[in-house]
């Protein structure tokens, strides 16, 4: 029989025999030979030993032959050879081993490239790792680096600095660049949405647990100067409507309204803002006075500084303030300059009225020095709680029972809206990892039988921080321990696990929490939607220093807070059913630019899709598919079929003679542009079904003169105002349907919108069989005309919430009453439209209200 490998004629060892040898080999553990002279009491037969079973004689008693002592350094001298032989085989056996390093580990924990590099095996087979290495290969991948340029090789902080010189980066960048999606937004470098299937479970995290956004990119403007004068500031430049803007003065609340150019409301709207007012300490006087503006900042207007015997300052209303208006980054030149020139008009005025006592404002760019965090859901409380640690006993009652009652809020909404709260806290890195707070439910009848005791009130003295003084805040720019400090003192803990003590040393950081509620409007408002009944989000808004974002997001991220980027925002708003900016804020700049960006990718893709994969823009009759045109809705410029505003999209059909022409547009204006109407007083301004545009700018008048604004009759037309007008409104599908963005809405007429309702009763009632009934579908595909659309979808989209199709839009304001009027003669509770998606040929039939109600 012939072999059967190469090799076995001639007697050599295969490599699998001289392995098995090899490996033998190793695992033989040496035996010391005993000397030829030597005598173990048997002569002969001690030295020539041979095989075979012991003769050795059973003793019964063990403990007969044994020394009374025992000397341990002659035991082992003795036993040397046989100690150093069982360690050598021990090593031998294990290097030659079959299995290498990256082998030896489960397969969770193997990588591809772990053989090539040791630095991906863990640390305690790295040396076995490193032994296996060829020598080219651990050369190649030593980490030395070349001779040539090695002068020019930049640091692993200059490379993160250069690559921000078109954007900027937030404190929790590598954070979030490593777990969700990023895009460049407004100047900074943003999340997008998280990697993981996060759409479903952010929801839920907003409306049953805690959901963090980081929102240190809003942008922070402080105003320094007399309270009179900051007040005449901010009246000339944000909305009239309410009175929140006096509600907030003392500091114990914030204020929610929206910014317009100077003088110019409700024209010129340029986005929301938050204003925070600092609160006045107990020991503060009328005659304290700022001191000179520091090195940087922007001063609006000249003078003296004031004594504090003059007889001004004796006035409460000359006591210097300082406030702080967080603005969105989209719009933050142009909230700068709107409050620049105010605070000019404001020093202008002062000085006309006093001409002895001069004033000054000074303006601050806060960008970079103040950081926020949005922490939404029912357990947003408790996760704060049981994160963060107070820094000391605070002698605040007030305060005590404030922290002591947010255990055991279920919800923030049951907190005072847009309350304040300032505290000091330790480095929540001291107290890794941390527990959320258990709240304490108590017995029904003992809590039925007296009020509840932790109810809690706004007050300026439970909002003082420190976080307003700019001394605090630069000297916190950087922890003074980095986190291998802290683990260092943590690993000499005598018990391990337990938590790190403050020390002296330790930093103590200074917060402002504020109550953030996403609802339509307040239970208790009397303008209360009646058609959408959806629940708010409540939460925080978490101000800290800058400087400590990823020490607070850390431990905020370890009690099972889930993160949040810009789609889930922008979710929790749709939920909510309040206006997301910029998108849900036409004709405004910032809305405009985002539109643009967003068409311009949208008819790129289009391009590039075939045309039988993408949709005829021509055929379904869409004329203008990629942003809204509100010109048209306004009938600021001719509805002719067939022809589209963008200019790429060529019509198959000849051009109609100037004569054929349709619809001719309302001779207006060159400088009045269309313009969004925004406030609570919206509802009662559009209450009445007879207003007329007179009656329209008179209601107008009266709300800027409550500001000590001019009236607009002088230099704008009544009619002009009226017809340029855009009002936002909710879109509730009555059945089928979802509207998707920038889908259209049209108006019907009286004998469809009859048809229309008879068709959705007859759906909902089973069991009737009417063949004489309008038929829905039939209704459906119907074609609306051009001239009959009053309105785009901003944001449409299938709400969670609701289980149903869900929209935010804005129609004409002429064209909303005409609604109205309508609703009243069919003797319907709501105004009735029909909504078509810019690539569906079917409408469907959907209620509107406005969306300030």
């Amino acid at each position: 029989m012939p072999p059967k490998r190469k090799g076995d004629e001639c007697g050599e060892l295969n490599s699998r025999e001289r392995k098995k040898l090899k490996v033998a080999d190793a695992r033989t553990i040496a035996v010391q030979s005993v000397p030829s002279g030597s005598s173990s009491g048997r002569g002969e037969q001690a030295a020539n030993a041979t095989p075979g079973p012991s003769r050795t004689a059973i003793n019964f008693d063990s403990m007969k032959g044994l020394p009374a002592t025992l000397d341990v350094e002659r035991f082992t001298e003795a036993r040397a050879y046989e100690i150093n032989a069982m360690e050598k085989a021990i090593k031998s056996a294990k290097e030659s081993s079959t299995h290498r390093a990256w082998q030896t580990l489960p397969r969770h924990l193997r990588r591809r490239a772990a053989s090539h590099n040791v630095r991906r095996v863990p640390l305690r087979l790295r040396e076995k790792a490193r032994a296996e290495m060829d020598p080219a290969k651990r050369k190649a991948h030593g980490g030395a680096r070349p001779k040539r340029g090695k002068a020019i090789q930049m640091t692993r902080t200059e490379s993160l600095l250069k690559r921000q010189r078109d954007k900027t980066w937030l404190e929790t960048h590598i954070w979030h660049a490593k777990r969700t999606k990023m895009e460049n937004m407004w100047g900074y470098r943003l999340s997008v949405t998280p990697a993981e299937k996060a759409f479903r479970p952010s929801h839920r995290a907003s409306v049953h647990g805690s959901i963090l956004h980081d929102a240190s990119y809003y942008a922070t403007i402080e105003l320094k100067g007399p309270q009179s004068v900051i007040l005449t500031t901010l009246e000339t430049c944000c909305d009239p409507q309410g009175s929140g803007l006096k509600q907030c003065v003392s500091g114990s609340r914030t204020c929610d309204t929206h910014m317009y150019e100077h003088d110019r409301w409700p024209l010129g709207l340029i986005g929301p803002v938050t204003i925070i007012w600092q609160p006045l300490a107990l020991d503060s006087t009328a005659g304290e006075v700022r001191t000179e503006p520091k090195r940087g900042s922007k001063r609006k207007g000249k003078g003296r500084q004031v004594a504090a015997g003059d007889d001004a300052a004796l006035d409460p209303s000359s006591q210097a303030r300082v406030v702080w208006v967080r603005a969105h980054p989209a719009v933050f030149e142009d909230v700068f300059e709107a409050l620049k020139k105010s605070a000019s008009h404001a020093l202008q005025a002062n000085k006309s009225k006093n001409p002895t006592v001069p004033f000054q404002i000074e303006m601050n760019d806060l960008r970079g020095s103040v950081n926020a965090f949005e922490i939404m859901g029912p357990k947003s409380s408790q996760v704060i709680k049981g994160t963060l640690s107070l820094a000391a006993d605070d002698e605040r009652e007030d305060f005590k029972k404030v922290w002591k009652a947010l255990s055991d809020l279920q919800t923030p909404g049951n907190v005072p809206r847009r309350m304040v709260i300032g505290f000091k806290v330790v480095d929540p890195r001291l107290k890794f990892p941390p527990q959320n707070s258990k709240p304490s439910y108590p017995d029904i009848p003992s809590s039925s039988a007296a009020p509840p005791s932790n109810l809690v009130f706004p007050t300026s003295l439970t909002a003082q921080s420190d976080i307003w003084d700019e001394d605090q805040r630069d000297r916190l720019k950087k922890p003074k321990f980095k986190k291998k400090d802290l683990d260092e003192r943590r690993s000499k803990l005598v018990i391990p696990g337990t938590k790190l003590r403050a020390l002296r040393q330790d930093d103590r950081i200074p917060v402002m929490l504020v109550q953030r509620s996403l609802e339509a409007c307040p239970p208790s408002s009397p303008s209360s939607s009646k058609l959408d009944k959806a629940q708010g989000i409540h939460g925080w808004t978490l101000l800290f220093p800058a400087g400590w974002s990823m020490a607070f997001l850390s431990s905020l991220v370890y009690t099972g807070t889930r993160i949040a980027g810009q789609r889930e925002r922008m979710k929790q708003h749709f939920e909510a059913g309040i206006a997301t900016f910029p998108v849900d804020y036409p004709t405004s700049r910032a809305c405009e630019a985002a539109s643009e960006e967003r068409a311009t990718l949208e008819r790129e893709k289009w391009e590039r899709t075939p045309p039988a994969k993408r949709a005829n823009w021509e055929k379904l009759g869409t004329r203008s598919p990629w942003r809204a045109d509100w010109d048209v809705v306004l009938g600021l410029e001719p509805t002719q079929p067939g022809v589209s505003t963008d200019e790429r999209l060529v019509t198959t059909q000849r051009e109609d003679p100037p004569a054929a022409a349709g619809v001719q547009p309302v001779p207006l204006k060159a400088s009045l542009r269309p313009w969004l109407l925004r406030g609570p007083k919206v509802p009662s301004i559009l209450s009445n079904l007879s207003l007329d545009p007179p009656e329209f700018l008179n209601q107008i008048n009266k709300l800027r003169e409550r500001h000590h604004m001019a009236q607009l009759g002088r230099d704008v037309d009544a009619v002009q105002l009226w017809r340029t007008a855009l009002a936002m409104v909710r879109v509730k599908m009555v059945g089928r349907g979802v509207p998707n963005d920038l889908a259209s809405i049209y108006k019907m007429n009286d004998i469809e919108a009859r048809k229309w309702l008879v068709a959705m009763r007859h759906s909902a009632s089973a069991g009737t069989n009417d063949d004489e009934a309008p038929n829905e579908s039939v209704l459906g595909d119907i074609q609306a005309a051009q001239e009959d659309i009053i309105g785009y979808v901003t944001t449409g989209d299938t709400s969670l919430s609701r289980g149903e199709g869900f929209a935010l839009g804005a129609i004409s304001v002429d064209q909303y009453l005409a609604l109205r009027r309508q609703a009243q003669r069919l003797s319907q509770p709501a105004v009735v439209v029909k909504i078509r998606n810019r690539d569906a040929t079917v409408s469907r039939v959907a209620y509107i209200e406005l969306l300030d109600a």
